[in-house]
This record gives C-alpha cells, sequence and structure tokens, in this order.
C-alpha cells in the first residue's frame, strides 16, 4: 500500500490519513466490478426493487479523475465560508447524525425518514460525472448514490407535482456562513419535474468511494451533472413537490446571473465569466466547455422548442 506523506496545499496541512490515492481507487473499482459479477456484492445495501425507468444510460468516461485531493479542498460553501480553501476546515465541526429527509407537498405518499434508511434500502452504485461551475471551473468525479427518480417514485408524485424544490439545512450555530446574508437562508434549489424525474438526476451519499465530506455536501446532496454546479444543492433534509415554479436562492440574490434553468451552455454568456471554456481542478490549461456539459444525448430532449439561450 502506498502510503503518502502530509502534503501542504496553499498553506493548509492535509494529513496522509485524508488522502486517496488514484491508483488504489481503480484497483478498488476493479475488484468491485469482479465481485459484482460473482454475485458476491448484493448484500452490501439491500436493494429495493429498481425501477427500470429510472436506470441511468451514462455515456462512456474518457475524462482523467479529478485528484480526491483536489475534489474535496476547492468548495463554494456559502454556508461555511466565501473562502474555498478555508471551507473545508470550517464544515469539520457540523454534526451529521442523525440526519432525516422529509418529502412533502404534492405527493400521495408524504415521508419522513432517516437517511440511513433511505441508504440501506437503495442500490447504491457509482457514477462518474463531470462537474461544471459556473465560475469557469471544473470536476470529473466518481459520486455514489442513487437516482432520485427511485426516491420520488416512492412517494408517488400527483399530476399536480410540476417542480421539486431542495431545502438545504439551516444551523447558523454550525454552518457560521450562515450568520451573514449573503443569501437568504436557508439555502433553496429546484428543478422541472421531468429534470428531477431524469435516471441522470442523482442523490449523492459518498465519492471516491468514501463517505461523502462534510465540505462537499454531506450527509446528502443533489448531483444534476448538465447543469452549473448551484443547482446542485448540499446537505438536504427538505425535498417538496410543487404546483409552481419555487424561487432558488441564487436567481433571487442575482437574477442576472443565476437563472432557474443553469443549463451549461458554452455558447451563453455570462455577465463575469466565460462560459466556452473552462479549467478542470489541476489541468494547467484550459478546455472547452461541452453543450449540457457532455450530455447532450441523454437531456437535449428535456428542452426541445425552448429558447436555450435564455440561461440566466
Amino acid at each position: 500500500m502506498l502510503i503518502r506523506k502530509p502534503e501542504n496545499l496553499n498553506g493548509l496541512d492535509i494529513q496522509a490519513s485524508e488522502l486517496t490515492d488514484e491508483g488504489l481507487f481503480h484497483q478498488r473499482r476493479k475488484f468491485l466490478k469482479i465481485m459484482t459479477v460473482a454475485g458476491l456484492t448484493g448484500s452490501v445495501f439491500p436493494a429495493m426493487s429498481a425501477d427500470k425507468n429510472c436506470k441511468a444510460n451514462l455515456p462512456e468516461n474518457i475524462d482523467k479523475l479529478t485528484p480526491y485531493k483536489s475534489a474535496s479542498r476547492h468548495n463554494n460553501y456559502y454556508e461555511f465560508s466565501t473562502n474555498k480553501k478555508m471551507v473545508v476546515h470550517i464544515a469539520r465541526e457540523l454534526s451529521l447524525k442523525p440526519w432525516a429527509i422529509q418529502i412533502s407537498g404534492e405527493v400521495e405518499k408524504p415521508l419522513t425518514i432517516n437517511l440511513e434508511d433511505i441508504i440501506n434500502k437503495m442500490t447504491i452504485e457509482e457514477r462518474i460525472y463531470r462537474f461544471r461551475c459556473v465560475e469557469g471551473w471544473s470536476m470529473v468525479v466518481p459520486w455514489n448514490g442513487f437516482s432520485l427518480c427511485e426516491l420520488l417514485k416512492k412517494v408517488k408524485p400527483t399530476s399536480h407535482a410540476k417542480y421539486v424544490e431542495f431545502i438545504s439545512l439551516y444551523r447558523p450555530e454550525e454552518m457560521i456562513g450562515q450568520r451573514q446574508s449573503t443569501l437568504d437562508w436557508p439555502y433553496r434549489e429546484g428543478l422541472r419535474i421531468d429534470e428531477a424525474m431524469h435516471p441522470l438526476t442523482m442523490l449523492v451519499t459518498g465519492l471516491y468511494g468514501k463517505d461523502l465530506p462534510a465540505q462537499n455536501g454531506a450527509p446528502l446532496r443533489l448531483i444534476v451533472p448538465w447543469k452549473y454546479g448551484f443547482k446542485s444543492a448540499k446537505a438536504i433534509t427538505h425535498i417538496r413537490l410543487l404546483r409552481e415554479k419555487p424561487e432558488t436562492s441564487w436567481s433571487k440574490a442575482v437574477p442576472s446571473e443565476y437563472g432557474f434553468f443553469a443549463n451549461v451552455n458554452p455558447s451563453v454568456a455570462h455577465p463575469r465569466w466565460n462560459q466556452r471554456r473552462e479549467t478542470r481542478l489541476g489541468d494547467l490549461f484550459k478546455r472547452d466547455t461541452l453543450p449540457f456539459n457532455g450530455y447532450a444525448e441523454q437531456v437535449a430532449s428535456l428542452y426541445k422548442g425552448m429558447n436555450l439561450k435564455v440561461n440566466f
């Protein structure tokens, strides 16, 4: 086993125990694939019968993975700090257990359930997704979780459910950034119901085969890989299905810069950041940004007939 010495990143001490060696991660993935074929991993996460319509059709990933160190040390999380490098230190104080999720609104079976019960009833899978921030940086991360679709179908949305709202944790005694009026807390985001039910839309409980770190949105966050990162709410406590479009935090704060749809679109300029190019964490040079972040084949049909230049 390769053990790294403690490293220093921009003056921040990082212990060897906090790092994941990428080679070991790939070996682990290969081992899990072999075990799955042999039928030996089914008891790890007792599964509900999966809905075939929620099965993700993932494109082949040819991107190099972002190192764990980078993915877990470069965090936009204003609930803790506006300084990306400080979030990891402040977030360590966040209590993650117990954690309950409340699902309400336009559903036949409203539900409040402990996160541990959700995890035990879902088949947790690994998906490698590109993640693109509106600020112009990106990463490629192996997330662990399940399609949001699987959970929403358990509560049976009514025909009136047109939107899904996600509400994040409000705990200013631990999330000290919430003591500032940067945003109207708690953080709120939303999707159309068809976006939320799309198989690629994922509820995440881990990354790189580890539990999700607090600074990355633990214990439960959203990932919508074809949208800019601010759409992927962290530390989710409430999911509400609504008839009307919900007001979202960044759209309320700066409507000229943060739209409701926020699909990754290199042809739509942002008032502050160029969207045509992006910097992958750990890389020296910029690269072209892909329409829908590279997931156009899977999701472009959701927006047929829409003016995709209206993004912010």
